[in-house]
Protein backbone atom coordinates (compact mmCIF):
# COMPACT_ATOMS: atom_id res chain seq x y z
CA UNK A 1 0.00 0.00 0.00
CA UNK A 2 0.80 3.34 -0.90
CA UNK A 3 2.45 5.87 2.01
CA UNK A 4 -0.08 8.79 2.86
CA UNK A 5 0.23 11.40 5.41
CA UNK A 6 -1.96 11.45 8.29
CA UNK A 7 -3.22 15.08 6.78
CA UNK A 8 -3.49 13.12 3.45
CA UNK A 9 -5.59 10.37 5.47
CA UNK A 10 -8.08 12.44 6.95
CA UNK A 11 -8.02 14.87 4.44
CA UNK A 12 -9.88 11.45 2.36
CA UNK A 13 -12.23 10.68 5.82
CA UNK A 14 -13.46 14.09 5.55
CA UNK A 15 -13.97 14.16 1.78
CA UNK A 16 -15.70 10.54 2.19
CA UNK A 17 -17.54 11.53 5.15
CA UNK A 18 -18.96 14.26 3.43
CA UNK A 19 -20.17 12.29 0.07
CA UNK A 20 -21.69 9.41 2.44
CA UNK A 21 -23.61 12.16 4.23
CA UNK A 22 -24.98 13.61 0.58
CA UNK A 23 -25.71 9.84 -0.77
CA UNK A 24 -28.02 9.42 2.48
CA UNK A 25 -30.00 12.72 1.67
CA UNK A 26 -30.23 11.67 -1.84
CA UNK A 27 -32.10 8.40 -0.94
CA UNK A 28 -35.02 9.42 -0.07
CA UNK A 29 -35.95 10.91 -3.31
CA UNK A 30 -35.11 7.74 -4.99
CA UNK A 31 -37.76 4.79 -6.08
CA UNK A 32 -36.53 1.68 -4.39
CA UNK A 33 -35.57 -1.27 -6.31
CA UNK A 34 -34.74 1.16 -9.32
CA UNK A 35 -31.19 1.20 -10.79
CA UNK A 36 -29.93 4.39 -9.31
CA UNK A 37 -31.24 3.24 -5.74
CA UNK A 38 -28.97 0.19 -6.46
CA UNK A 39 -26.08 2.06 -7.43
CA UNK A 40 -26.16 4.55 -4.84
CA UNK A 41 -26.56 2.09 -2.16
CA UNK A 42 -23.48 0.07 -4.12
CA UNK A 43 -21.29 3.52 -4.06
CA UNK A 44 -22.91 3.94 0.16
CA UNK A 45 -20.50 0.75 0.62
CA UNK A 46 -17.65 1.50 -0.92
CA UNK A 47 -17.29 4.66 0.89
CA UNK A 48 -17.80 2.98 4.01
CA UNK A 49 -15.34 0.56 3.09
CA UNK A 50 -12.73 3.24 2.23
CA UNK A 51 -13.68 4.63 5.61
CA UNK A 52 -12.93 1.49 7.85
CA UNK A 53 -9.69 1.39 5.60
CA UNK A 54 -8.39 4.58 6.18
CA UNK A 55 -9.47 4.64 9.70
CA UNK A 56 -7.51 1.36 10.32
CA UNK A 57 -4.37 3.24 8.67
CA UNK A 58 -4.70 6.35 10.57
CA UNK A 59 -4.42 3.70 13.75
CA UNK A 60 -1.78 2.30 12.61
CA UNK A 61 0.45 5.47 11.23
CA UNK A 62 3.55 6.18 12.82
CA UNK A 63 2.79 9.98 14.18
CA UNK A 64 -0.07 8.40 15.71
Amino acid sequence: MADYTRAELEEAQTALASLIRKCEKTQGSLKPGSSQMTLLTRRMKAFRMAMTMISEALEDHPDA
